[in-house]
Formats: structure tokens, sequence, C-alpha cells
């Protein structure tokens, strides 16, 4: 880390030591240092305009594509948690872990589906665009937690009902879960003390609207990503690094290892 980063590190380390509450919004680039793409497509996968399949990648992981033609949404659902196999948490996310303690409340809103915070230990959780090993049924609504897809026929039948089983994610086109959004709302309404964002490009309104309006209040907003997203010009601070070596960091300018 460079001299100017590094100042702006032990800006930001005295900026939150005054605060009790904290709200960490990540995306992709959070897990890339775990071995994920950050690329696009959900969950972060793909990069072309169609699939071999001739469609583009937000209609084949689309609800529209799942209630249709369940077998052609669930191959590339079932790419993505193939992707995402025997990868794990790596330091950034075990560093908010250990930063929970520091605060009397640190929120993680998280726009991946990997899952990784949760394994982490991430306590106060929001996963936005839900976990891609969390299946439920259509019918039913019968859910179950997988470590993996392996040995799942594509697509699943519920053994309950006969019902087609599909992860709880966000597909395109479909509506955001409205208990997380709840519990993203009451947080906002009973107010933070510094939003960081990390490891995202918040091109979903939803994403950048928490920064931007603490920005807009004054409360401190910090970015940490290498390159730029669409709330780099509103950040008080900028750390033009990976997750994975910023919040490490961090923590050893809080004390907290």
């Amino acid at each position: 880390m460079v001299e100017k980063d590094r100042s702006t590190l032990n800006a930001v380390a005295a900026a939150l030591r005054g605060a009790r509450r904290v709200l960490v919004i990540t995306g992709a680039g959070i897990s890339a240092d775990s071995g994920l793409p950050t690329y696009r497509g959900i969950g972060g996968l793909y990069q072309d305009e169609d699939t071999e399949d001739d469609v583009p990648i937000e209609v084949a992981l689309s609800g529209q594509m799942m209630r249709m033609r369940p077998e052609l949404c669930w191959k590339y659902i079932h790419q993505i948690e193939r992707s995402c196999r025997g990868a794990r948490p790596n330091a950034a996310h075990t560093a908010l872990v250990r930063l929970q303690d520091r605060f009397e409340q640190l929120t993680v809103l998280t726009q991946n589906i990997d899952g990784f915070h949760l394994d982490a230990g991430s306590r106060d959780l929001i996963e936005i665009h839900g976990n891609v090993r969390r299946l439920q049924c259509t019918g039913c609504g019968h859910e179950r937690t997988v470590g993996d897809f392996t040995g799942l026929r594509i697509p699943p039948a519920c053994a309950e009902c006969g019902a087609l089983v599909r992860p709880r994610v966000v597909l395109f086109g479909e509506m955001l879960p409205e208990e997380a959004l709840a519990r993203l709302y009451g947080v906002l309404e009973r107010g933070v003390d510094a939003v960081l964002s990390v490891g995202t490009t918040s091109v979903f309104p939803y994403i950048a609207a928490p920064v931007l309006e603490a920005a807009r209040r004054g409360v401190p907003t910090v970015e940490i990503n290498p390159g730029d997203s669409e709330v780099s010009g509103r950040v008080r601070y900028r750390l033009r690094e990976r997750a994975a070596v910023a919040l490490p960091l961090l923590e050893d300018a809080l004390g907290v290892r």
C-alpha cells in the first residue's frame, strides 16, 4: 500500500473509532480473492453477450425462464454454483467478522449469493440477492440448505410434493425479498455512523442509495475498491485496494488484531 493510501487508511480508522453502528455493503469484489470472478451476471460469471444457448444471460437467469424452461435456467445456476464450489471465505470476510465486536452494530449488506459472509461468521447479515445454496420448493415451500449441488438432479424436484425446486436467489426480473428490504430499511431508519462500500460497482440504486444518503448527511463514507464505481466521486475516503488487503489493515489500524 502506497503512503497516500496509508494516510487515508489512518483517517478511516480515526473516523470509525467513534462509530457505534456501521453498515458495510459488499459486492463481487470482496470474493475475488477467494477465486470467484467479478464480471457480468448474477454472482459474477458471464462476460459474453449471449450464452451457449444463444440467449442473453439476463434472459437465461430470469424468473420467467425459471417458470417456462427451468432446465435451461438451472443449467446456468448450476454453472454459477460450480464456480463457487471448493472456494472459501478470504481475509476480507474474516476481517469483517472480527470487526463485529468493535462496534455496537456492524451490519453487512451483500449482493453476493456465494454464502461466504455466512460461512465466515457474520452475525448481522442481509443477503439481498439470496444464497445459491438455499433451496425452496415452488409448490409446498419446503426449504433446505445444501453444501453444494453434487448429486443434485437438474432441475431438482421436491421430495415432499414433486414440484420444481429452485434456489432462493433473486433472478433477473424478480423483486427483492421483502424481509431483506425490511431489515435494510430498519438499519437505515435507526441510523448509522459510517457506511463502507467494499468491492461493488454500486450500479443498483438500492446499493448506491445508503452511501449517497450518508454522504449527503455528512456521515463518514468509505469505498474500498481498486476500480471506479457509481459512488466513487461521492465518498469521503477512497482506498484503491483489494478488500482482502485493505480490511485486515483497517483491523490493525483500529487495534482489533
